[in-house]
């Protein structure tokens, strides 16, 4: 007869590593330390496995570990599910969502518009590229995207909202800053700051380089946009952007691209399955509403 695994268990093991911590996760969960790992405990004793490496009040998951997570994830996100389904029919009076955005720029005026509507919802939200912020869409990790990188994924459902441009910008300092606009041609040469690989701002501006055949000097690689911003001011080279993310001061100059097509559309986006989960349904309904009125 095949072993009846436990419900507590698995949930146990799931909360402990969303928080990778035990502590992290009792607090969330609202139980003692100790009954958290009793409960993951007697999941690795019943099937005899490890599913976690334990590193002081820090745990890792063991390979066995991160495939039973995405399961989890699954089966958590399915339980959200059936549970928004029932009570769809009720108005939004409470609910939590989680966004990922590779910018902050519209995300936070339709969260606004949201919590105006339904003051009981609540929020997270992570920043990352645009390639992470899919695959937390694909590991259940958030419910709902805002993203430059569109997907044909047809386990994606996405919908554009507005498109927007990269520009250039340099310290103000920088020769090319008595320019309002530059030719692609012009990077030939010149040091440029990037985002990490995975964001769509150098992957779209690499391949325009490419296709016109310029080669700049050196890259400066950075990991956020706020590094970017920082080590162009400091003169390290030239930085690209969105252009409704650019922000002016006196320390840097907006750069205009000419001679190549720079335009990216920016999507919302959520796993296929759950597009009608009242919550998600009402945050695209809002981040449309917004986009429509720009």
């Amino acid at each position: 007869m095949a072993m009846t695994i436990s419900y507590s268990g698995l949930a146990a093991f799931h909360a402990v590593a969303e928080a990778s911590s035990f502590t992290g996760a009792a607090k969330a969960r609202n139980v003692s330390q100790p009954t958290l790992s009793s409960q993951v405990r007697g999941l690795e004793e019943a099937y005899g496995v490890r599913l976690f490496d334990r590193m002081g009040r820090q745990v890792k998951l063991t390979p066995l570990g991160q495939n039973l997570f995405v399961i989890t994830a699954r089966l958590f996100a399915a339980q959200d599910e059936a549970q928004s389904l029932l009570a769809g029919t009720r108005t939004l009076q409470r609910g939590h969502l989680r966004i990922a955005a590779d910018s902050a720029t519209h995300v936070m005026t339709a969260l606004a518009r949201m919590r105006e509507k339904y003051p009981g919802l609540t929020f997270s939200m992570t920043i990352g590229n645009s390639s992470q912020v899919v695959d937390q869409i694909m590991d259940f990790a958030a419910d709902v995207a805002i993203t430059a990188r569109q997907s044909s994924d047809p386990r994606l459902y996405t919908v554009k909202l507005r498109s927007d441009r990269l520009v250039a910008f340099v310290s103000s300092s920088h020769p090319l800053a008595v320019h309002d606009a530059i030719p692609i041609e012009a990077f030939a040469g010149q040091d440029i700051v990037l985002r990490e690989r995975g964001s769509i701002t150098r992957e779209v501006f690499e391949g325009r380089l490419f296709e016109a055949s310029v080669r700049p000097a050196n890259l400066l690689e950075v990991q956020s946009r706020e590094a970017v911003r920082e080590a162009v001011a400091a003169g390290f080279g030239i930085g690209v952007i969105f252009s409704a993310e650019f922000r002016a001061d006196e320390q840097v100059k907006c750069l205009a691209i000419t001679g190549t097509d720079l335009s990216v559309g920016e999507y919302a986006a959520c796993r296929a399955e759950r597009r009608r989960i009242p919550l998600v349904r009402s945050f695209f309904e809002t981040v449309q509403e917004l986009a429509a009125a720009d």
